[in-house]
């Protein structure tokens, strides 16, 4: 019997410059000379680096180990020798600087020792789990969190329903599309591995009615175990919560993850990369990446980790200057880029090249409503809007800013040109960092008082001590001490005085 969709508040029909780059084959991007691989491409913390300057790599070694449950290691992109770990610009929207371990390519391309794991159905759904993190396997839908985590969470809890996200509806970007028209046998399997992994009671593989070629390949590769559906074509159709809500006709509850509805959702990337690192023991060292908009090759590629972004853009046909922009991801939620010598990193799904045309200026809210009419989690944008401009994070807490998936539709419809995401993620970053300094201000208050608790025990105890004390010492003792030492006293000065009546030497002899 077939799953009967649901549809989600909002969102937006809009042209989706698709067919630019999804009608040809991708291609493999060139090993560069050098390599940048930030130690932060993931939600979470950071990388730690295991290897130094001057040493020698495979393609595949682990080069800086996960720094915690919510981290992942970094692996080595292809062979060479380690030339520098310092801070080099990476993507970010101040052009900000950050620590990366740079490597330089020797050509061959030499591959470590990697081993793969045979019978998945017969592992231990926690060694699926520290395997697929040993590999550095993350979101590559975009969002960067740990897969191994939300793999856990099926571990942890009951899962209903596995979901595995080929619903690409922000426009220009295809790599999905194309990930699964060529690679369509990596991605069953890999949604497979996954559900052992999660223990799911049913599976389903989602992509929009837009993707015919993609479904098609899928389809011959579908049994009963798994679903797979077309949904309408309207964005933000791929967002996490919206999905669930189209397959499930379930909400999330506000501040909630999918697995309080029974759900773990992943990309199809994140499924391609699971079948290469349990059939091979391929970690997570390249991706497909589209570039498209003004070059003049659209296309996707498949782009070693650490690659520049001037060098994919090159490898269509054009040059970048001034009169153009960068975009990393779509034009609707991706990151505007200035420099173009920042790297390619694990959530880099496209590279967006636009002109560089000045922004409309912004004008006073005219109250028209349309921002509420599109947001895809019922949200009031507008109120959202006067809160965070005026900083007043409590409220804005109250209006679940926390719940914005910065989808940016109600950027796109606003007649005002209102840059409404950018101040919500501003106010996010505000309230984030006055909750740090709140935490750490809790926290030294609390080894505050600690220490005044020590001091005041030492002080009570120290007090005990000389009570006990003056308590055995009577009267009498401390008149006899008074007596004894005027006696020494008396003593001295006589003694004293006995010295200086005695006749010298000189006065015997005389």
């Amino acid at each position: 019997m077939s799953r009967e969709l649901h549809t989600f508040p909002g969102g937006l029909q809009m042209p989706t410059y698709k067919a630019l780059s999804d009608q040809e084959m991708s291609i493999l991007q060139p090993i560069p000379e050098r390599l940048f691989l930030p130690l932060q491409q993931h939600i979470g913390i950071a990388s730690e680096p295991t290897v130094k300057i001057g040493d020698k790599v495979l393609k595949g070694q682990i080069i800086a180990r996960a720094n915690g449950y919510v981290s992942v290691p970094m692996h080595a992109s292809t062979s060479g020798k380690i030339v520098d770990i310092g801070d080099y610009p990476v993507p970010h929207p101040s052009e900000l600087k950050a620590p990366c371990i740079v490597i330089e390519a020797d050509g061959e391309d030499r591959l470590f020792d990697i081993k793969p794991t045979h019978e998945y159905h017969s592992v231990d759904p926690k060694l699926l789990q520290e395997l697929i993190k040993e590999c550095g396997i993350i979101g590559l839908g975009g969002a960067g969190f740990p897969a191994h985590v939300k793999l856990n969470e099926g571990v942890e809890n009951s899962v209903d329903t596995l979901i595995i996200n080929g619903v690409e509806c922000e426009p220009y970007i295809t790599c999905d599309d194309r990930l699964i028209q060529e690679k369509a046998n990596y991605i069953v399997a890999g949604t497979r591995m996954i559900r052992h992994a999660v223990q799911a009671k049913h599976c389903v593989i989602a992509v929009e009615d837009d993707m015919p070629a993609a479904y098609a390949e899928l389809e011959k590769l579908i049994d009963d175990d798994i679903e797979l559906l077309k949904i309408p074509t309207r964005y933000p159709a791929g967002g996490e919560k919206q999905l669930i809500q189209v397959l499930t006709g379930m909400e999330v509850p506000s501040g909630g993850l999918p697995i309080h509805v029974g759900v773990v959702i992943h990309n199809v990337a994140t499924a391609a990369a699971v079948y290469r690192a349990v059939t091979r023991g391929e970690p997570v060292i390249s991706r497909y990446v589209t570039v498209t908009g003004m070059v003049d090759k659209p296309r996707n590629l498949q782009v070693l980790l650490g690659t520049r972004v001037k060098d994919c853009i090159e490898a269509c046909n054009f040059d970048v200057d001034e009169n153009c922009q960068m975009i990393l991801g779509g034009p609707m939620m991706g990151m505007h880029v200035s420099n173009p010598h920042v790297p390619v990193i694990k959530t880099t799904n496209c590279i967006l090249v636009q002109e560089n045309t000045p922004r409309p200026p912004e004008m006073p809210c005219i109250r028209c409503g349309y921002c509420a009419d599109v947001c895809p989690v019922k949200l009031l944008p507008q109120q959202l809007y006067w809160h965070a401009k005026t900083d007043n994070m409590e409220a804005s807490q109250q209006y679940h800013i926390f719940d914005c998936i910065e989808c940016g539709c109600c950027s796109y419809v606003c007649p005002s040109n209102i840059p409404l995401v950018q101040y919500y993620r501003y106010s996010k970053s505000k309230i984030a960092a006055e909750e740090r300094r709140r935490d750490g201000a809790d926290h030294a208050h609390v080894r505050f008082l600690k220490r005044n608790s020590r001091l005041g025990k030492k002080l009570e105890n120290k007090k005990q001590e000389q009570q006990v004390l003056g308590n055995t010492d009577s009267t009498e003792n401390k008149q006899d001490y008074i007596a004894a030492a005027l006696e020494r006293t008396r003593l001295k000065r006589e003694e004293s005085k006995t010295q200086s009546r005695k006749p010298s030497t000189n006065d015997k002899d005389a």
